[in-house]
């Protein structure tokens, strides 16, 4: 629903949005078209949003294990997904999709522009790295607390669909749990 309004000066423009509490708001435009916004709208508006922007950053990140060891199933794989989870969390990014392979992490996520991917990726492999060790020392010795290989593989989701990306991490999980069976199958 578009509907035409006159032009209102800033004082009046600000009374007028201040004064629409219902839960179908009208959201005003530069060239004086109203449009009409639901409250399913507005919150995912809100979330992609800081004091002064709105924002929509999406990235495919995949990092591995250290020497690429396929140590990533059965326990170590369930607590490492929720390790994820919870250190997402704490720095409010959010996971459009995800899988943990054997030999690797896919994420598609979503991180606030005030935090760089560097920052987050290097918050992220060090800090499950530590709860990791703490869930499973026997995968770690007490000189070397490194779990997670140096490096780690980004792109942004833009030049191809979130779709595309969705789809392609979950073909990598299908073929990392049909390795798996293959790996518990006995000789």
């Amino acid at each position: 629903m578009n509907v035409l309004i006159p032009q209102l000066s800033w004082g009046d423009w600000k009374k007028t949005w201040r004064g629409c509490e219902n839960k179908n708001r009208l959201c005003y435009s530069k060239n004086g078209v109203a449009s009409q916004t639901t409250q399913t709208q507005e919150a995912s508006m809100d979330n992609n949003s800081l004091s002064h922007c709105k924002w929509e950053c999406q990235y495919h990140i995949v990092f591995i294990p250290k020497y690429r060891k396929k140590v990533l199933y059965g326990k170590v794989r369930d607590d490492i997904r929720e390790i994820i989870k919870t250190l997402c969390k704490y720095k409010r990014v959010e996971i459009i999709a995800g899988a943990v392979c054997s030999d690797h992490v896919h994420l598609c996520v979503s991180i606030p522009p005030k935090l760089s991917v560097s920052e987050f990726v290097g918050y992220l492999k060090g800090k499950s790295a530590l709860m990791i060790y703490d869930k499973h020392p026997e995968m770690g010795n007490k000189w070397d607390r490194s779990f997670w290989a140096r490096g780690y593989y980004v792109v942004t989701v833009g030049n191809i669909t979130e779709e595309n990306v969705k789809e392609y991490i979950l073909k990598q999980a299908e073929e990392s749990k049909k390795e798996e069976r293959q790996a518990q199958r006995p000789l």
